[in-house]
Order: C-alpha cells, then sequence, then structure tokens
C-alpha cells in the first residue's frame, strides 16, 4: 500500500515523501515542481541535491537545486528559465499525487506533475503536463529533465543494426550543440549503444540529442540501474532537430531527459508527456557495449523487479 506524509528534507521543512515500501519519492512544495530524491528506501539518492541550493526559496534567480523538473521546449533564456522558486500546491491521494506549480506570470503556461506509484514495484509513472493559459497559442513541448548524481554512465540505444543493401535510407537523428565535442573521453559512440560517463575530473559540459525508437534512456549508478521508458511517436515532430532524448554533463550532474511532442497549444488548453521510471538493484556500472547488452537489455525488456545478481 502506498504511503504519503509530511517530511523535511535538506532544508525545506514542506517536502512530502511518496513510497510503496520499496522505492520512495520525496517532493518538494515550497519550490517547485520538483522530485527531489528518488530511490529504494533506506538507499541512496539516485538523483543529485546541490549543496548550495539546497533548502533555497525565493527570489528571481532560476537555481539549479537538483532533482526532477519540468520545463517547456525548445529551450531559451528568459523563457524557459523563470525561477521554480515558489510554493506549489499537492493534491491527490498516494495513490495519485498532483504537484502544481501557479501558472508563469511570464510566459502563462502553467506547469503540473502527476505521480502514480505502483503499489509494489519499483516503478512510477510519471506524467508532465503543460497547460496554456495566455492570451495567444504557444507553440511548444513538455521537457522531463532528471538530474542524476554524479558518478554514473547513461545509455542510449540506437535503432537495431543493419547492412548497406538493407537499409539505403537514415533510420534516426542524433543532434549535436555548438559546445558538443565528440572526441571528449565520457563519449562512447558504439555501434548499438551511445554511452556517456559523469566524470567530476572534466568541467566542460557535454550535451547530445536523440530520436531513439526503442523508447528508453538509462543511467546506472550506485550499483543501480534507472530506466525511463517512454511512447515516442514516429511520425510527430519533436525538439531540437527531432530530439526526444538528451543527455547534459558536467563537472557535477548529468542530466536524462526526454521530450514531448512538440505542438501548437491553444488557450486554455494542454499537452502532456508521460514516462514510467524503473529502479533495478545490483546492476554494475557498464564499461563496454557487451556490459549493456548483457546487464541492462534484459532488465529494461522484463518486468522483474527481484533482487538477484547477474
Amino acid at each position: 500500500m502506498n504511503q504519503l506524509e509530511k517530511v523535511s528534507y535538506r532544508g525545506w521543512p514542506n517536502c512530502y515523501r511518496l513510497t510503496n515500501g520499496r522505492i520512495e519519492l520525496i517532493i518538494t512544495t515550497d519550490v517547485g515542481p520538483r522530485i527531489i530524491h528518488f530511490g529504494f528506501v533506506d538507499g541512496v539518492n539516485e538523483f543529485a541535491v546541490l549543496d548550495a541550493t539546497a533548502g533555497l526559496v525565493g527570489g528571481d534567480e532560476w537555481r539549479v537545486y537538483g532533482g526532477h523538473r519540468l520545463w517547456h521546449a525548445p529551450e531559451a533564456a528568459p523563457r524557459t528559465y523563470f525561477p521554480d522558486n515558489q510554493p506549489v500546491k499537492l493534491a491527490g491521494t498516494a495513490d495519485c499525487v498532483h504537484l502544481i506549480q501557479p501558472t508563469e506570470p511570464t510566459t502563462g503556461i502553467q506547469k503540473e506533475i502527476e505521480l502514480r506509484l505502483d503499489p509494489q514495484q519499483a516503478s512510477v509513472q510519471v506524467t508532465h503536463r503543460l497547460t496554456n493559459y495566455s492570451a495567444w497559442p504557444i507553440e511548444l513541448a513538455p521537457w522531463a529533465l532528471s538530474v542524476m548524481a554524479a558518478g554514473g554512465t547513461a545509455v542510449v540505444p540506437l535503432p537495431p543494426r543493419q547492412s548497406h543493401q538493407e537499409s539505403l535510407l537514415p533510420t534516426n537523428t542524433i543532434t549535436l550543440w555548438a559546445y558538443t565535442d565528440m572526441s571528449d573521453p565520457r563519449w562512447h559512440w558504439g555501434h548499438k549503444f551511445v554511452l556517456l560517463k559523469q566524470d567530476a575530473g572534466i568541467p566542460t559540459p557535454q550535451k547530445a540529442g536523440f530520436f531513439t525508437p526503442a523508447g528508453w534512456v538509462a543511467y546506472a549508478n550506485h550499483g543501480n540501474l534507472f530506466v525511463k521508458t517512454f511512447a515516442p511517436q514516429p511520425d510527430a515532430r519533436y525538439p531540437d532537430m527531432n530530439s526526444h532524448v538528451e543527455l547534459f554533463v558536467n563537472a557535477q550532474i548529468l542530466e536524462v531527459e526526454t521530450l514531448g511532442v512538440l505542438e501548437m497549444v491553444g488557450v486554455g488548453t494542454a499537452v502532456t508527456h508521460t514516462e514510467t521510471w524503473r529502479l533495478f538493484p545490483n546492476v554494475p556500472q557498464p564499461q563496454t557495449e557487451n556490459d549493456v547488452a548483457h546487464r541492462i537489455v534484459p532488465k529494461i525488456q522484463s518486468t522483474d523487479f527481484t533482487d538477484y545478481a547477474d
């Protein structure tokens, strides 16, 4: 049975712990909407929380708190960077929790995150909703950003590989930013997978976007495997040159991001994007593509959440 209780966390006095006895989420209501903690009960936080901003509230400056947040894409300053420093409303029950931000005065957009925790499994459905309360239609997409703890490795699957004779047309896109360096040692551009490692000793940021029909992206850290699954729409249009998965890394964190469909949102209407988070124990951090194929892909393809080692 799911439980929801009020707690304090990292200096924020008005947080809520949502748990099914196996995994737990801690939700901030002093700022947000944000999920600031996600992990196994009595385990480590798979998300990063930055010491410099933990517990802060108020002000007009956008802060990197950490945890999981909701933005609207495509990214633009100052539109995207409206500060989430004010209290948010928590509604619903332990079976369906809603975090609702007041409408942003600068954009007319209201952000909402809905959490549906599986009562038994290490799984939670996370729906991101953007509602347009401005005076005109706005083209945007929901953007779900998970700020992962340092030291792990992210994995993005590429489409099934085929021979030149079998596949004459392209099967996916990879989008690069002006600061992307494909020779950076944190990247592994493989045959079936792309890997990106977080390394505190390398300060320069890196980012890339992907259209990956497999509908998943993963992050391995602390001996655990965090997986996001989602439903890509092959014929839809996505932001950032058709990316629906993006990875960003710097010396502090690694962000695992997914994006919803880019569309014109009418006045008074909403657009949603849903991820399912799953957490698996006893998964070593991958060093090679073979590790991904043998230790990570079988987990993602299964519904078995039991504690066992490979």
